[in-house]
Parts: structure tokens; sequence; C-alpha cells
């Protein structure tokens, strides 16, 4: 059996779709971003360049083989696409790239910080961290390559050092999806860093989501980190399939994980059988989530 075929003319409304809501959120400027999809196993559908995501018409849309010869369409595919394309040879899986420029998220890849304290039971299910790649020219194999050494396999999300953060997925919705988390994300880490204590779970309570994954049906990405004052340490993530190696960032703050430090010093504890039943809560409405984008 062959891979499924994506509707070329559904995927032209959705790749417009996406586009307005990824202006209106302001994860775009102007011309910035852009956006594609793999029709089958030669053609892939993407936003041409030069043009706001938030006007775009399914006519605008290009299509483009393996390689990134035009096959169709009147306008001039982005040279950023040569990014998409890498990733679509280096994982079969992926069927979707979304590359934006979302503030706070985009701020952090400024700063040179990455996005992997483990802090949100969502994004330790759904994302394990989001890594940081190094800076290269946008179009040019130097942007993508820190990507394919060292991510690929193992995360679904990217921050690129200045360019902004590019999300991939198993549809045009999954990886927009995806670019929503890593935006709210980012504005919860921030807030908590400029409150003074962005707490991060324990080892045991960080493994308890990472194996949540497998209980209920989500595929297991990169691990988060956790980082005490002498060590630092990243759950185990079983080793089959994409997205399974765990990862060591190289920024954070160490903090315990059962428990949550108010400003005046006092705590809010929760009993292990408390704690396991948000966790269950928690992974329920991620699966609710994954199978409403399917």
């Amino acid at each position: 059996m062959g891979e499924q075929v994506f509707n070329e003319r559904a995927m032209r409304d959705e790749i417009c779709e996406i586009g307005r809501r990824i202006w209106q959120r302001e994860y775009v400027a102007a011309n910035d971003g852009n956006i594609s999809v793999r029709l089958n196993e030669q053609e892939i559908l993407s936003t041409p360049t030069g043009v706001s995501k938030g006007y775009l018409t399914p006519d605008m849309l290009v299509v483009i083989d393996r390689a990134g010869n035009k096959l169709r369409g009147n306008m001039k595919p982005s040279s950023e696409l040569k990014m998409h394309r890498a990733f679509y040879d280096a994982r079969p899986d992926i069927r979707s790239v979304v590359h934006a420029h979302p503030i706070v998220a985009t701020g952090f890849a400024v700063s040179g910080l990455s996005l992997d304290r483990c802090t949100l039971p969502e994004v330790v299910i759904t994302l394990g961290s989001v890594p940081l790649a190094k800076y290269g020219v946008p179009g040019s194999d130097e942007l993508t390559q820190d990507i394919l050494d060292n991510y690929i396999d193992k995360y679904d999300a990217f921050l690129l050092a200045n360019p902004g953060v590019t999300t991939i997925g198993t549809s045009l919705i999954n990886a927009y999806y995806k670019m929503e988390t890593v935006e709210h994300f980012a504005k919860i880490s921030l807030v908590a860093r400029q409150l003074g204590n962005e707490n991060v779970f324990s080892p045991q309570r960080a493994q308890e989501l990472i194996d949540a994954r497998a209980r209920y049906g989500v595929q297991a990405n990169g691990a988060c980190r956790i980082e005490y004052k002498d060590a630092t340490y990243a759950p185990e993530v079983p080793s089959t399939g994409f997205g399974a190696a765990a990862y060591a960032g190289d920024s954070g703050a160490g903090s315990n994980g059962s428990s949550s430090s108010a400003g005046n010093g006092g705590q809010v504890e929760l009993s292990d059988a408390e704690l396991r039943s948000v966790i269950s809560e928690v992974a329920r409405r991620v699966v609710e989530k994954i199978q409403n984008q399917s």
C-alpha cells in the first residue's frame, strides 16, 4: 500500500486558513513565514514568496517536486523551502512544515535560550521540549544542518537562533497546533522567569509524563531537561520510532518537582495520588486534542 495522498484542493484551502491564523495571532508580519504540505511521495504544496500569510488565496500557492523544481503555479516558491524539503527527506512521517516568528518564542531564540525545561505537563507529553538550533542564513544549508545533525529524529519543534520557530507534523493542522503550543509554552516560561521562579518536575514526575505517552497513544518525542545544583537529568525515552532520544540543553534553573513555591516561601504540595490524577487528566485532554486533529 502506498502512502496517503492528500487532496490538493482541500490542502490549498487549509494552508490559506492556517496562514490567516498565524497572521491574526501575530506569529508573522508583512510577508514572513512559510507553510508547506507533502501531497504525495513527489509533490509539495507551499506558500509562495513575497505574500502576506493573512491574505493568501488558493490560486497563489505553488507545487514543487522533491528536488525543488516548480511544477504548478504562477508565483515564485520561497527559497526557505530548501529546509522543508530536507525535513521531508529526513523523516518519512513528516507531512507538513510551518515556519513563523511568534514574538515570545522568537525572543527566546534571539536570546540564545532553548525551551527545554520540564515545567508544563502538556508540553512534556506532546513535544518533550523545544531545542535551539544554531544560526544559519535563511534559505541556506547552514540553517538546516544543525537540526538534521542533532534534532530531527528527536523533536517536532525547533527554535532557530534568530530566524524564528519551525514545527513539523503529520498534517497541516498538526504542525500548526505545535506552533501554538510552542508560543504558549514560551509565554508561560517568560512570566515564570519574570516572577523569579520557574519550577521544574522532579525526575520521577517527569518520567511519569514521558511514560504516559505510550499509555495514551502519543508518539514519543525528545525529553525535557531537569537541572539541579550539581547535575542535569533527562528522563528516559523509549528508543523506538522517531523522536525517541533524550536531550540535555544549555540553560536553566533548578527546582523541586511535586511542590510549587510561592514568592513568600510558602509551598503547595500534592500527594502522589493527587499528582497522578492531574497527570492522567492532562494526558486525557492531550489525547482528545490529538484525536480532534485527525
